[in-house]
């Protein structure tokens, strides 16, 4: 008896000391999280920005430059319909691609998967350059159309993975069910995968949103016009023409990063249950 009760009060104090540790670690990551927007927060109301104390005297002059003079819901709605439309257009085309490599079988499917992978390790620097050749023959440079016929193809293997693990968790049985009942292979998808996939393509397009949102590189060099340009660029503007106004650019980088905040914020109970469902079967 004796033992048992020591057995059970080892096994208990274990087990508290494991949720102690698990405890501390997600505290630490919070910090770790939190801390870069907390101090950037702080300092926008600061004379001199730098550090986490409060300020002695609160500033505005950061925000009052970027809404006033620097116009900056004019670079948030540009960023905000270039992300969208690019977001939706990627999502729906890998969406096609990923069903199609999750629930049938034929020659050259795992060529598909292997080129979407393949794009993991393509870096921007290097198709920088065709790029902007292709939208000068287009007549798509400095147009937000172009920005948006670009970003849809970036972060594509990212949607593709999430979105087939996602269609490879969904019963066969169903689709068998809609072929009985005289569905073909585009009714099955667009009327029953797809309302069922509803969680694994809200993550996809949670995840393209925010590379999207918060693409630099692209739009710094295909933009040029400033009531095209999106807040990224923007921000890089900070380092040159206004980079003693670290208020302004402090003001501009949680104005940036409000909207993926209280995104995630909305949607993350939607994003773990995808990214657990579309672990089951990997």
């Amino acid at each position: 008896m004796s033992k048992r009760k020591k057995n059970g009060e080892h096994s208990e104090g274990g087990s508290r000391g494991a949720k102690i540790f698990r405890y501390f670690i997600m505290l630490l990551v919070m910090i770790v999280s939190v801390y870069p927007i907390l101090w950037v927060f702080i300092s926008s109301f600061k004379k001199n920005p730098g550090g986490l104390s409060l300020p002695d005297e609160w500033i505005f002059d950061g925000y009052v430059t970027i809404f006033t003079k620097l116009d900056i819901q004019t670079y948030f709605i540009n960023s905000f319909i270039i992300t969208i439309i690019s977001t939706v257009i990627s999502v729906a085309i890998v969406a096609m691609a990923a069903y199609v490599v999750a629930r049938m079988k034929f020659f050259g499917r795992a060529l598909v998967t292997l080129m979407f992978s393949t794009t993991l390790f393509i870096p921007s620097v290097s198709i920088s350059f065709p790029i902007y050749r292709l939208l000068g023959d287009l007549g798509l440079k400095d147009t937000r159309a172009g920005v948006i016929f670009i970003y849809s193809g970036l972060g594509i293997a990212v949607t593709y993975f999430i979105l087939q693990s996602y269609f490879s968790t969904i019963p066969k049985e169903m689709e068998e069910a809609a072929k009985i009942d005289g569905c073909g292979y585009t009714g099955t998808f667009v009327r029953i995968i797809l309302p069922i996939a509803k969680p694994g393509l809200a993550t996809a397009g949670i995840m393209a949103f925010l590379n999207n949102w918060n693409e630099f590189y692209f739009a710094s060099i295909l933009l040029k016009s400033p009531e095209k340009m999106t807040i990224p660029a923007l921000l890089g503007q900070f380092t040159s023409a206004y980079s003693k106004n670290l208020n302004g650019m402090f003001s501009a980088i949680i104005v940036a990063v409000v909207p993926t905040i209280v995104i995630f914020c909305l949607l993350s109970e939607t994003f773990v249950k995808s990214l657990t469902a579309g672990a089951v079967k990997g």
